[in-house]
């Protein structure tokens, strides 16, 4: 696999991981125009019925073309009481939830004010709890040309484009709690992969690749 540049993300999902397993460098774009609907504030986990979205909400602004650096938290609707609940509901009896659900939830106390901060907290959790140590750049200013040997990503992982669309990525199979009701959910949040697999999250990681 080639290098790769992404934005950032929140509890971002299987196919992103893959990049982060197993490029050889990551360049995290923070200067990119913020997007709506996008992996930036949202991600998707496993409900009893399906795939169940759940959306960091962002105060407003005026400006047409905001940095995503500059986008600030809002605590509209209790979205993290919101989003914590919905993560033990749909975890809470998956295999590995309770050996990492303290340190998990915990950072759902944390007074962030800015998005990317609260991205790179979960990101940096949740790269702890798999051992990975990818090397990862923030940017200081927008990445117009592309490095030599760098694969421009940052609007190919999105919830809009089928994750087929990704010539590096085939998701692999793992057991999910509720697959006997809804089948096999592809390309869920890392947080599913996390709670369901524990350390072989990794070769889960491993078998998308390709």
């Amino acid at each position: 696999m080639n290098s790769v540049i992404l934005t950032s993300a929140y509890l971002a999902p299987v196919q992103y991981y893959t990049k982060l397993y197993a490029a050889p460098q990551i360049i995290e774009e923070r200067h990119d125009h913020y997007v709506k609907q996008t992996y930036r504030n949202r991600c998707t986990i496993a409900g009893p019925t399906g795939p169940l979205a759940l959306t960091v909400p962002v105060e407003r602004d005026d400006r047409p073309k905001r940095p995503t650096k500059d986008v600030c938290l809002s605590d509209h609707g209790q979205w993290r009481r919101l989003h914590r609940t919905a993560l033990v509901s749909a975890y809470e009896n998956s295999p590995f939830f309770e050996y990492y659900a303290d340190d998990f939830l915990a950072l759902y106390d944390r007074p962030f004010r800015f998005l990317v901060d609260l991205n790179e907290a979960f990101q940096s959790l949740i790269l702890d709890l798999l051992d990975l140590h990818p090397q990862i750049t923030p940017t200081d200013a927008y990445v117009e040309t592309v490095p030599p040997g760098f694969d421009d990503l940052r609007e190919l992982i999105r919830p809009k484009i089928s994750p087929a669309a990704d010539p590096a990525f085939q998701p692999a199979t793992y057991y999910q709690v509720f697959a006997s009701r809804t089948g096999f959910l592809p390309n869920l949040s890392i947080a599913d992969l996390l709670f369901n697999m524990g350390p072989e999250s990794r070769i889960v990681l491993r078998n998308s690749c390709r």
